[in-house]
């Protein structure tokens, strides 16, 4: 059984957060599984392009990965070379897994699959949900839809990260067939202590930076906290959108107790297990893989409803969950910092464990394995 993965961007690109990583850390779970897996992405990596071999495979920690030239720079990423490589050889591949949606490569890789007469997954990636729907080029996005999108996706079947992505698409399409089946996650092999300040309660955001992750809100919420607080915001995104938020933080006064520290690469997992708190007040998110590797190393969450994670998160008591609001939020936050220190001691030393029953790569990748299987199989009745 041969797998080809296709989405826009591939590791190092890792400008495009969650699912670049989600993407790589599961075709190489699935190399070491022994499943035959390929790659094909573009040289993309925002405006500029990644500085790799373009258009000849390489070896990329075990994948055999094709980064493709692309002609436009903008999140279209439309790659002739890509297409054409692909209607060449789609029928070397017994499944062709498409992530992400509403981009050229994405879209037009969908239709090349399905002419070839080769069994699609799409993992949509939360860009299939409402909010992205209704977001952004909105005629552009509904006109593609109606003549093209909805047909193709009529005739694929759907890999969902959360029970709430498969509702909200629902709504849009009826697909071949639904899958649920979590991010795989690379988890920390040692998990430091940390103890909590009683002086300064410290907060952080990590993800990416975007309108749609909703730190405005979490800004607007943090002023109206007369708790003694610091926010540490980790992460990259647009330039001009920093520094409105940069200039959100100054007429709120509250910029003296924010720190600003960029992409945390290689220093996540430090950086999340010395803060007491890990908000994100998304608008919409389909998964959160940012959500598990802060309960990984013990440090609790407050989420929006918005987040896919949050139904888990209350089951397993593992944080808060609230709507993506500042009045609501900064209710929450007022009330961890006075009177929850013993759930927050609780979660510290009880989430590292739970997440690592709960999100063992070896049984999610099976998963995964087995729905490839049962789409060859329902393909072949």
């Amino acid at each position: 059984m041969r797998i080809l993965h296709i989405n826009a961007s591939y590791k190092p690109a890792w400008k495009y957060g969650g699912p670049t990583v989600s993407i790589s850390g599961l075709c190489e779970e699935l190399v070491s599984a022994g499943i035959p897996t390929e790659v094909f992405t573009t040289t993309a990596n925002g405006e500029r392009e990644l500085e790799v071999a373009a258009n000849e495979p390489t070896i990329v920690d075990g994948v055999i990965v094709t980064y493709f030239t692309r002609l436009t720079k903008d999140h279209t990423h439309f790659s002739p070379k890509l297409l054409l490589k692909l209607w060449r050889n789609a029928k070397h591949y017994d499944v062709i897994h498409i992530h992400a949606w509403w981009n050229m490569v994405s879209i037009l890789s969908c239709f090349i699959a399905l002419k070839r007469n080769v069994p699609v997954v799409v993992s949509p990636r939360g860009m299939l949900s409402s909010y992205t729907f209704n977001n952004d080029n909105v005629g552009k996005k509904g006109a593609i839809h109606r003549f093209l999108g909805k047909s193709l996706l009529s005739k694929v079947n759907i890999h969902v990260t959360a029970e709430s992505e498969k509702r909200e698409i629902e709504n849009l399409v009826h697909p071949k067939s639904f899958a649920i089946i979590p991010n795989l996650i690379q988890l920390p092999s040692v998990v430091n202590a940390h103890q909590l300040d009683n002086a300064v309660f410290k907060i952080i955001f990590l993800s990416r930076i975007d309108a749609k992750k909703g730190l405005n809100i979490l800004l607007d919420a943090l002023k109206n906290v007369k708790h003694s607080w610091h926010l540490t915001i980790a992460g990259s995104g647009d330039v001009d959108y920093i520094n409105l938020l940069k200039n959100q933080a100054k007429e709120l006064t509250i910029a003296d107790h924010i720190t600003w520290a960029g992409f945390a690469g290689d220093e996540k997992f430090r950086l999340l297990s010395e803060h007491d708190l890990f908000v994100l007040p998304s608008h919409n998110e389909n998964f959160g893989n940012a959500v598990i590797e802060s309960l990984s190393v013990g440090t609790p969450v407050l989420l929006s409803d918005g987040v896919g994670l949050s139904n888990y998160v209350k089951e397993k008591d593992l944080g808060w969950v609230c709507e993506a609001s500042s009045t609501a939020l900064s209710n929450v936050i007022s009330t961890i910092i006075s009177g929850e220190n013993e759930k927050l001691v609780q979660i510290r030393n009880t989430a590292p464990e739970i997440i690592r029953l709960d999100f063992n790569k070896s049984i999610l990748v099976k998963q995964y394995i087995d729905l490839y299987k049962k789409v060859l199989v329902d393909e072949r009745l």
